[in-house]
């Protein structure tokens, strides 16, 4: 499982969860830097990516249009990388839950180590 960090994320990202994650890529790294969402969108569906993003934009089209690709929605303010690399470490098994299953379109996660998944069928939080 592959996973793609959005533009508002450290390029490093990749690099540093390179063990857990293999083939995982940022967008810069792809030639996605400055893309339009809906470019990133069809890159990671047609490449089996699942997009990790603290941008809102990819968790609206998860619920619009269903997956594939898959959606990990980071919930967390500013923060530091090592921040957020714990933060997908902790959640890890979490991740690979939400790429095993085929219901599943998204993952939402925040630093208090909180998280839900949202099947197609599930209504948008309030």
């Amino acid at each position: 499982m592959k996973l793609l960090f959005d533009e508002n994320l450290s390029p490093k990202l990749s690099i540093l969860l390179r063990d857990l994650f293999p083939g995982s890529a940022h967008l810069r790294e792809c030639g996605l830097k400055g893309c339009p969402d809906q470019n990133v969108w069809q890159f990671a569906r047609e490449n089996d990516f699942i997009i990790v993003s603290k941008d809102s934009d990819f968790r609206e089209r998860s619920l619009l249009y269903g997956h594939p690709p898959k959606v990990v929605w980071l919930r967390i303010g500013n923060c530091s990388r090592q921040d957020l690399v714990q933060t997908i470490i902790f959640h890890q098994q979490a991740i690979h839950d939400l790429a095993a299953d085929p219901l599943e379109a998204m993952l939402v996660l925040s630093p208090a180590g909180y998280f839900m998944n949202l099947k197609r069928s599930d209504q948008p939080p309030a």
